[in-house]
């Protein structure tokens, strides 16, 4: 299965890029049971890394604690109208999704 693609935003306003990130996927903790009583299986993204134009500004480590779909929100200095915000993750099945924006 193909994951969803995350959905982003950049905004540059008074020198400082607001960034939001949503990443569709289902979290699942290995704690829930499902309507025939089995667990679900850990399914979880364990590794965020977010670059503006090929440089580093996030680096995160993600846990069985974060809900469904999570979203990020934060603000970094140095961005410029058009460079390229590229986020990436990687769950515990070894999925990956990198999904990228200009800064508008």
């Amino acid at each position: 299965m193909t994951p969803s693609p995350i959905r982003i935003r950049a905004r540059l306003r008074e020198g400082l890029t607001d960034v939001q990130v949503l990443m569709p996927h289902p979290m699942e903790t290995g704690l829930r049971a499902d309507a025939a009583g089995q667990l679900v299986a850990v399914h979880h993204i364990t590794d965020v890394q977010v670059s503006v134009a090929g440089r580093p500004v996030l680096s995160a480590r993600m846990s069985m604690a974060v809900s469904q779909d999570p979203l990020l929100s934060f603000r970094f200095k140095g961005g410029l109208v058009g460079d390229r915000v590229s986020v990436a993750w990687t769950d515990t099945r070894g999925e990956r999704r990198t999904d990228e924006i200009a800064i508008s």
